[in-house]
């Protein structure tokens, strides 16, 4: 007698597309004119599906054959990557306001071969005839001597879905709300700060587990003595330090966002920047790193000196690794900062790492050939006036964009069709 069959199974195989959009705004197209075929300008990196993309205009064009009568485009894959299938929409913006863009779309039809692969990175796709450069000087998409160009990019993926019967959601970690009630309710507190008059209680255990150099200074306090004078900290940046201590996150003040240099007479004065001092001297290397990111996101030709500084003072080596490339990507504007006269004068190892972040650029976008040491370039009095930061020039004749990225060439296609290239 056969055995009775056991209950069915079953299970689905889903294959979608995640998808993300980077916007590249070119501006000086004017001045990128002439930087000859085949050469591009690169957007920056960009994330979708766990892999990195870039965007690749060309002024002058890509194809020889076409004596730069159209430019280019074209999105590259610029991370590792094998056999990576995608769908594509790259658009030209009407900045006229009445929403005529140009649009190239794999997503609202039907593809008869399927998702383009790209094999590897570098694996290209886009239009070598994307615009014709005569009539785009003339349009509605070029405004202020400024392209925009919006990019979609939809990185194919397959799962397996196997039906559970039944699931129980495990919510989030809150011992740190806990933690924080402890410290607005006081309660059981049995140490006191003393920050310029402004009183703060805490708990010796939660501080000492948290904080190696709480846990020394307890250590050799007497037990009577429950009241510790701080001198070197503002009440606000104490409480914040507090703050992460019990919750481990940072405090929600809005000198938490937006905090650009540019409207702050120093970097210095930056919330951020006084809790990553605060971090250093209470040996909190998970606080620093979140006053890095936060810092990090104010990087800009003005600031970089001053952030490079203050990194360098309180061991933020991520920050300060950030710091110096920038500043090497783009040392023709920063030299011309406020803040590069405070490095020279005060900090003059700092300028040493940043010849040797320097020399390392020179060494990785000349392609282990000759270059023309960027501080020749300066010295030579070149026109740096409307250059952009982002190119530096070599003696093999191309100028190479810093955006770290490989220029390849391909053969011709007719005009308006999509090109894969390898």
């Amino acid at each position: 007698m056969p055995s009775p069959l056991g209950s069915p199974t079953s299970s689905r195989s889903v294959t979608q597309t995640v998808n993300g959009s980077h916007r590249f705004t070119i501006k000086g197209y004017s001045l990128a004119k002439g930087m000859g075929v085949g050469k591009h300008i690169a957007s920056e990196s960009f994330t979708v599906g766990g892999y990195q993309w870039a965007i690749y205009f060309y002024p002058d064009g890509k194809n020889p054959e076409d004596h730069s009568t159209y430019v280019s485009v074209f999105v590259a894959l610029a991370s590792e990557g094998t056999d990576v299938r995608a769908l594509f929409e790259l658009t030209l913006l009407d900045q006229s306001g009445k929403g005529k863009h140009k649009v190239h779309s794999h997503f609202d039809r039907a593809l008869e071969s399927g998702p383009y692969t790209l094999k590897y990175r570098g694996s290209m796709w886009g239009y070598k005839r994307f615009f014709r450069r005569a009539m785009l000087e003339t349009s509605d998409f070029l405004k202020d001597d400024c392209l925009k160009i919006n990019c979609t990019v939809g990185v194919v993926v397959s799962e397996t879905d196997c039906p559970r019967l039944h699931s129980i959601q495990v919510p989030e970690s809150d011992i740190g709300s806990h933690f924080g009630i402890l410290l607005e309710n006081e309660e059981g507190s049995d140490i006191t700060f003393n920050v310029f008059g402004e009183k703060f209680h805490a708990h010796k255990l939660v501080l000492a587990a948290r904080s190696p150099v709480f846990e020394a200074e307890f250590s050799d306090r007497m037990e009577d003595d429950n009241e510790i004078v701080v001198t070197d900290m503002e009440p606000k940046v104490f409480k914040a330090l507090l703050h992460f201590i019990y919750r481990d996150s940072l405090i929600d003040d809005e000198e938490f966002v937006g905090t650009s240099s540019s409207s702050m007479p120093s970097v210095s004065d930056a919330l951020a920047a006084k809790l990553l001092a605060a971090a250093d001297k209470y040996d909190l290397p998970r606080l620093r790193l979140m006053c890095e990111s936060v810092l990090c996101k104010d990087i800009s030709v003005n600031s970089v000196a001053n952030i490079l500084a203050l990194a360098d003072r309180h061991y933020a080596m991520d920050l300060k690794s950030v710091c110096l490339k920038f500043a090497a990507e783009n040392l023709v504007a920063v030299m011309c900062s406020d803040g590069f006269e405070y490095l020279k004068e005060n900090c003059p190892s700092l300028q040493s790492e940043l010849l040797k972040t320097v020399a390392g650029c020179e060494e990785e976008f000349s392609g282990g050939g000759k270059s023309r040491s960027v501080w020749a370039h300066l010295s030579d009095g070149g026109d740096t006036i409307n250059r952009s930061v982002r190119q530096q020039t070599w003696e093999n004749g191309g100028e190479q964009n810093q955006g770290m990225w490989v220029q390849l060439d391909g053969g011709g296609d007719g005009e308006g069709s999509p090109r894969q290239e390898e």
